[in-house]
């Protein structure tokens, strides 16, 4: 694809960026905010949308209800309590959290609101035991300097995180509670954001807000990043969970992409006469064609009494095979509706056809039976009568948005920075007022206590740093752009290890292992603060930490102890290492006699690859001078 002018295209970009706080407390009750793999209790329900003050149902509720999906709840006491199971209700607002949003509301030059007022927004996937997320504002306007210009921020809100989704069979998702209710900060941009790159810089800024406070959670699952992305001509798209900073350019480009292709399917779509009312929900019953199929999908359906389902797309001949985004064509979005509205595995089309068992002769007898014409395609699926409907309604409907363009539509980030249909695009009736909690007033007095206490700006940090820790600019920088400064600080200042050391594996032993393909986000930070402890009181050797945090990561739920025992890399006692050193000596007698003290490197280097990891250097380095020296003189 020729490279994009995105000025040229009008692309807007608008950035949701949603942190967890570091606070010791959920946002409405007093459980603690980390996470477990204990299971005390479980319950089930089934949650159903409810009309706003207006008498409307938003649409992404309703199309969540339709799914007919039953939602299973796990809990532990340690993590959770009656107000995550929705027995209880929310206790006040956690003013700790408060107090973080109004810090960063205030860097970002935002007006902080004179009371805050809970609302809840209708979310029903099963995210949420009470059917709603608790939210509110907290500041308004505002704005981010980012080079020259000015990113406006549209409001600055708190809410509760979700449950984290566990499993899923069938119609059956189980969820896990103990992330249920910890504190969200949601940083909210206009959508002034003109090109994909500019929008990754941006976000990376606001991260740097974040880190300043000191008050934000680190590792996987932390940090969420929504992105509303929109082109001329094209439509407004919100794409979910983009949980990478480096995947947020890529996301935009292919959305970008995605866009352009659809309308050019529009174009296409038009110049073949193909209108809205030549798409119609006539669906054939075309069993029969099948029933010698080698095509295992088919056969497993028909086994099962389930019917073969067609309907002809007038003049979609060639479009279905056309490619939106690196691996996703136009028949994946008809796809995606397909499983979400019918629940059914997939589709069939003769786009693709013949291929996966469907013979030629089949793709014939199927033209022939549906009256298709050379410019028609013919879907097909494969289910129970009633999913295969659904599936196909969901088909046709998909098919007459290409006729518009690009459908306002929620879509979800993959790992490649892809994207998937999620939902429709949820409407203004989701949101209602809170009612079991009381607006909280935000007086000057508070507001001018924050302003008096707001963290310094990064390069003053920088600067605290390297003269609070006696380490370098670079590592200063790194600390300050990674989530490890909090952590490094607490260790610098409780070991007597040199802070460089630890500012060096915090920011580079760190991404070498993540280059290795190591996640180190599943590294929790008091993994990281015992591995130094035990460094610091002698247990193990400075160099062995690079083996720890590598099997802790391997084994998550570990501590470092068992990963020094598992390693073997425990310290030997001063006569253990002697005994290792005179034996390598005594190995190497004839080099010590022909190179006299220039044996030491080299006996240095062999004692070290026995004993690395469990001893320290230093030390062997002073006892082989000793037995060295002692040696020549003799």
């Amino acid at each position: 694809m020729n490279e994009i002018d995105y000025e040229k295209i009008g692309l807007k970009v608008g950035l949701e960026i949603h942190k967890q706080l570091n606070t010791k407390r959920k946002l409405f009750c007093n459980c603690p905010t980390k996470l477990s793999d204990k299971k005390t209790i479980s319950f089930s329900r089934k949650l159903r949308p409810t009309q706003s003050e207006l008498g409307q149902i938003d649409p992404a509720a309703l199309f969540e209800f339709q799914k007919g999906k039953k939602i299973i709840y796990e809990a532990c006491s340690e993590t959770s309590c009656l107000v995550e199971m929705d027995e209880e209700p929310p206790h006040e607002i956690n003013p700790e959290a408060i107090d973080i949003a109004l810090t960063v509301a205030l860097i970002l030059n935002s007006k902080p609101v004179d009371e805050v007022h809970v609302m809840r927004k209708i979310v029903i996937d099963g995210s949420n035991t009470t059917g709603f997320q608790r939210t509110c504002v907290i500041a308004l306007g505002g704005f981010l300097k980012f080079k020259d210009k000015k990113i406006p921020i549209e409001h600055i809100s708190l809410e509760e995180d979700a449950a984290r989704k566990i499993s899923e069979s069938g119609l059956s998702v189980t969820y896990r509670i103990d992330r249920l209710g910890i504190p969200l900060i949601e940083i909210a941009t206009s959508p002034v954001i003109n090109s994909p790159l500019e929008a990754e810089n941006v976000a990376f800024e606001i991260g740097k807000i974040l880190k300043a406070t000191k008050a934000v959670k680190r590792g996987l699952g932390t940090i969420r990043q929504d992105l509303n992305i929109s082109i001329k001509d094209g439509a407004l798209i919100e794409v979910k969970g983009v949980q990478q900073l480096e995947l947020i350019s890529k996301v935009i480009e292919y959305e970008v992409q995605r866009q352009l292709k659809l309308l050019e399917i529009k174009k296409e779509l038009k110049s073949r006469g193909v209108k809205l009312e030549s798409l119609k929900e006539d669906f054939l019953e075309v069993s029969n064609v099948f029933k010698n199929t080698s095509c295992k999908i088919i056969k497993k359906a028909l086994s099962n009494n389930g019917i073969v389902l067609a309907v002809v797309l007038k003049g979609f001949k060639g479009i279905l095979s056309m490619e939106l985004e690196p691996g996703i064509k136009f028949g994946t979005e008809l796809a995606q509706r397909a499983i979400f509205w019918g629940k059914v595995e997939g589709i069939f089309h003769t786009d693709e056809l013949p291929k996966y068992g469907i013979s030629e002769e089949e793709v014939n007898l199927l033209k022939q039976i549906c009256k298709a014409e050379e410019q028609d395609a013919i879907v097909i699926v494969a289910d129970e009568p009633n999913k295969a409907k659904d599936a196909l309604r969901a088909v046709i409907e998909r098919a007459k948005e290409a006729l518009i363009g690009v459908p306002e539509e929620t879509r979800v980030a993959n790992p490649d920075g892809t994207t998937h249909y999620m939902r429709p695009r949820p409407g203004a009736s989701r949101m209602y007022p809170e009612t079991d909690i009381p607006p909280l007033v935000i007086d000057e007095e508070r507001i001018a206590s924050i302003k008096a206490n707001l963290p310094p700006d990064l390069d003053t940090q920088i600067l605290n740093i390297m003269k609070a820790y006696g380490i370098n600019k670079k590592l200063a920088e790194q600390l300050i752009d990674s989530e490890f400064l909090p952590i490094f600080q607490e260790i610098a200042d409780t070991t007597k290890i040199a802070p460089s050391f630890i500012a060096t594996v915090l920011v580079e032993t760190m991404k070498s292992l993540q280059r290795d393909g190591l996640n180190i986000e599943v590294l929790t930070d008091e993994q990281i603060k015992e591995t130094f402890k035990i460094i610091d009181k002698g247990v193990t050797a400075k160099e062995s930490i690079v083996d720890i945090l590598a099997w802790l990561i391997k084994n998550p739920n570990s501590s470092p102890m068992e990963a020094v025992e598992k390693l073997n890399l425990k310290m030997l006692s001063q006569e253990e290492l002697i005994k290792i050193i005179e034996k390598i000596i005594n190995e190497n007698i004839g080099l010590v006699e022909l190179e006299k003290e220039r044996a030491f490197n080299k006996l240095m280097k062999l004692i070290m690859r026995e004993v690395r990891g469990k001893a320290d250097a230093k030390l062997v380095n002073n006892i082989l001078k000793e037995k060295l020296d002692l040696l020549l003189k003799s």
